[in-house]
């Protein structure tokens, strides 16, 4: 074959994205992230399952009453449940008679958010789904008796344009193939065999997920999990070979260092820019990911703070992922709703600043705290986010470069353009619009446009 002819072919190959990825991680590593979810910004994490059912301190429930035995969760179960109760009792409780997935989705769009995370599997190892490697033991089988994460994903699909993550832990507390496999230092590997890996295989080509959030190592490598030969397939064979996305939980020891995308921690806010692509995975219930019962009004974060976490975390270049967590019964909380839905107003004004931008060279200012910088570069835009309206009727931004005549600036919101005054050596005042409170635009922050700004 003429040697031109085999380059124009190898071209093609790679153009499309049909490079076959090796079971490494320097190979597996090297795969570019799909653009799409840089773009997205904003997403929305579920964590729904038994743990529901007695709603209390934390979805690590199990863990806390038979693993460590903290003394608050046995009081409670002694004061609550007959002897002999065991975990597995809750399951059929977990009844979800008025869950609705599209009302589900209305809430999710609603919010701005452009792709959910749900989770399939927590460590308790009860599968949302009819999993055949998780028998009597899946939602199919006890409790709903129905498939709720097919009821998820066809409602999303048929009624948004949210994108379908699904989380799935890749260890179980208590399962007794795991334990055994722990108790060898992890020289065996039947549970990864017989179980997990498995089970990944089966949500990815049943449900066709474009985010597969891991979790949970169990503090076993990422080679006992073989992780680097899943992702292979995923991102050679799959059926979402072009468009998933992957984070970094994958064994102990992977987690801010190999995957698609860091996590570093939960709750991670770095403040400042990272070299990676990173995501803020973070709860609007301060102290569980699961529903709570015994949730105080002040556990909330408010629609301040929501606001404020989704700023800084888009202006240092992440994505935030901000987790509800149902009811056992399928009913998402109406203070959830009420803040997604907030998140989704303050987004139809200030989006602009938020989806598809990139960070900028400047994260914040360095001279008026709280305000916070995207950029679109192709189109010359800079964007201040303000999230305290001054006293002063101005706000003094120091970073910009801006030039009289050329740059243009706009309230996001707001009809008419704004009056500035450059500074030197640099940056500019911009003088705000004096309205009364309730006409400014979603008053929770607020977004200039610089047009013609470096």
């Amino acid at each position: 074959m003429d040697k031109a002819v085999v380059l124009v072919a190898l071209a093609a190959v790679f153009s499309s994205g049909n490079c076959q990825y090796e079971p490494t991680w320097e190979s597996i590593d090297s795969r570019p992230l799909p653009e799409w979810y840089d773009q997205a910004k904003f997403g929305i994490f579920i964590h729904w399952g038994v743990f529901s059912v007695p709603s209390y301190g934390s979805e690590w429930f199990w863990w806390y009453w038979q693993g460590r035995k903290l003394q608050s969760y046995v009081d409670f179960m002694q004061k609550n449940y007959p002897p002999n109760f065991q975990y597995q009792d809750f399951a059929p409780l977990f009844t979800a008679e008025f869950f609705n997935a599209k009302q589900w989705v209305d809430i999710f769009s609603a919010s701005g958010a452009k792709y959910i995370v749900l989770t399939t599997k927590h460590h308790e190892g009860f599968t949302l789904w009819g999993s055949k490697y998780s028998w009597n033991w899946n939602a199919v089988d006890v409790g709903p008796k129905r498939d709720l994460v097919a009821e998820v994903a066809d409602a999303l699909r048929a009624n948004s344009n949210l994108r379908l993550g699904l989380y799935h832990s890749l260890f179980e507390w208590f399962n007794p193939l795991f334990r055994q496999d722990a108790a060898s230092v992890f020289t065996t590997n039947k549970f990864p065999v017989t179980k997990t890996l498995p089970e990944l295989y089966e949500i990815v080509t049943k449900y066709h997920p474009e985010i597969l959030w891991s979790d949970g190592d169990g503090d076993a490598p990422d080679k006992y999990w073989n992780s680097t030969g899943f992702l292979a397939w995923l991102y050679n064979e799959s059926p979402v070979r072009e468009t998933v996305v992957t984070n970094d939980r994958w064994g102990y020891g992977t987690i801010c260092k190999h995957g698609g995308y860091y996590t570093c921690s939960d709750r991670y806010n770095p403040g400042h820019l990272l070299k990676h692509k990173w995501e803020n995975c973070m709860t609007i219930d301060q102290k569980s990911w699961g529903y709570r019962r015994d949730a105080e009004l002040k556990d909330y974060l408010t629609i301040e703070d929501l606001i404020k976490t989704l700023v800084e975390t888009v202006s240092c270049g992440g994505n935030l992922l901000m987790n509800v967590g149902p009811t056992h019964d399928g009913r998402i909380a109406p203070i959830f709703e009420e803040r997604l839905r907030q998140v989704g107003q303050w987004l139809a004004v200030n989006g602009e600043g938020i989806y598809n931008s990139s960070a900028w060279r400047a994260q914040n200012d360095t001279v008026t705290p709280g305000v916070w910088y995207t950029c679109r570069p192709n189109d010359n835009i800079v964007y201040a986010v303000i999230l305290q309206w001054p006293d002063s009727g101005y706000v003094t931004l120091n970073v910009p470069l801006v030039v009289e005549g050329k740059t243009e600036v706009a309230l996001l919101g707001y009809a008419q353009p704004l009056k500035w005054q450059l500074l030197k050596p640099i940056g500019l005042k911009v003088f705000l619009p004096q309205l009364p409170y309730g006409q400014m635009p979603c008053s929770w922050a607020w977004t200039l446009r610089l047009t013609g700004a470096t």
